[in-house]
């Protein structure tokens, strides 16, 4: 993709988000955008940055490697967005700024032990699954705040960050409002349940398709990919 083009996508992105978030009464600068980064190239993530995209976002773990061997980290933050799996623990520790993707017990023990034998802190989202679709992973509602409890014993190893969702795929951006409502009610109520502090900060939901509503609806990570790099092969 020419630069030209990527600079006219990331220019119609940034508006967006600024008028969904002044919609909502909320600073535009409240919002950070994560740009996904799946299938893209490291020369085109490289141009993404110059223009000032440096919240990178990947599903995979070996395939966000090879990109930061490119890349490096150095003025970056990796967003690891997919599913974890627990054998690839080591490697998102290392690599990642923060996890998006806790979505089971077995998954937050092997995060801390590893977090543990590295001496690092990991900040991580607990993923929910708010509209109970099967094809989709995360906790459903009820059991974030039984999670959370159990969680906050390794605060300062495995550090509660915030929630994320993915709502459903519609062809009407409206029909998602009630999911990430629900995630931001959550979000909001596990603050003042745990007496979280700044560190419970992020609420990571919206994507190409519905990314204003879920603006509208609080969201302060949003993560699109097909809205600044087109559509994927």
């Amino acid at each position: 993709m020419e630069k030209e083009d990527l600079a006219t996508r990331w220019e119609k992105v940034k508006e967006r988000v600024a008028n969904a978030a002044r919609r909502s009464g909320r600073d535009p600068a409240e919002v950070t955008v994560v740009a996904v980064t799946k299938t893209v190239p490291p020369e085109t993530i490289r141009t993404a940055v110059t223009l000032g995209l440096c919240e990178l976002g990947e599903n995979r773990v070996q395939e966000a490697l090879a990109k930061q061997a490119v890349l490096g980290r150095t003025g970056l933050r990796w967003h690891l967005i997919g599913t974890l799996q627990t054998n690839k623990a080591r490697k998102a520790v290392e690599s990642f700024d923060l996890i998006h993707s806790l979505d089971r017990w077995e998954l937050a023990e092997v995060l801390v032990r590893t977090a543990e034998r590295l001496g690092r802190k990991v900040p991580v989202l607990l993923q929910v699954n708010v509209a109970g679709e099967a094809s989709k992973h995360g906790m459903p509602p009820e059991e974030v705040f039984p999670f959370l409890a159990r969680l906050l014993k390794w605060r300062e190893i495995l550090v509660p960050s915030g929630l994320m969702t993915m709502a459903p795929l519609t062809e009407d951006p409206e029909a998602t409002r009630p999911v990430f409502r629900r995630l931001a009610e959550l979000f909001r109520t596990a603050r003042a349940e745990f007496g979280l502090g700044p560190e419970w900060h992020w609420l990571s939901m919206g994507m190409s398709q519905d990314f204003e509503v879920a603006v509208e609806e609080g969201a302060n990570l949003v993560r699109i990919g097909t809205a600044i790099f087109g559509a994927r092969p």
